[in-house]
């Protein structure tokens, strides 16, 4: 796992995703599922209990994917850091409206956009001589 960037970085991401997921539920006591106006992650990030699950889901999907082989990470990665990179550009048009629906704040999108760049990165980056049936 260590001779892949992909790898290494979609379990490290994943691991932190998931532990984000599990800490956000200590900031959502009485936040509504969709609340456009969640409880703050560490003081800074907004969270509802949607994002949380997201978090889980992210982070999951990605260590899974870490533990699995390159193919796998690097397309989750990748995968991951577009959907990221697409996240935080609607996230600035979305803030303070009804179609929040993850409680997104400004420090949330900034963290999504610094996601999406190392993902995509690495993602589409690293790992170049691997091919589509490779399972290393």
């Amino acid at each position: 796992m260590t001779k892949s960037p992909n790898r290494l970085l979609a379990t490290v991401f994943g691991a932190v995703y998931l532990l984000v997921g599990l800490l956000g539920f200590t900031a959502t006591a009485g936040v509504g599922f969709f609340a456009t106006k969640g409880g703050f992650l560490l003081g800074l990030f907004e969270v509802n209990i949607f994002h949380n699950v997201a978090h889980l889901l992210i982070g999951a999907a990605l260590l899974i994917a870490g533990l699995s082989n390159v193919r796998a990470a690097k397309t989750v990665n990748s995968v991951v850091g577009a959907a990221y990179l697409l996240l935080g550009i609607v996230g600035l048009f979305i803030l303070n409206s009804a179609a929040n629906i993850l409680a997104i704040n400004g420090a949330d999108n900034v963290l999504h956009f610094a996601s999406a760049i190392v993902l995509l990165g690495v993602g589409l980056g690293a790992d170049k001589n691997v091919r589509a049936t490779a399972h290393a």
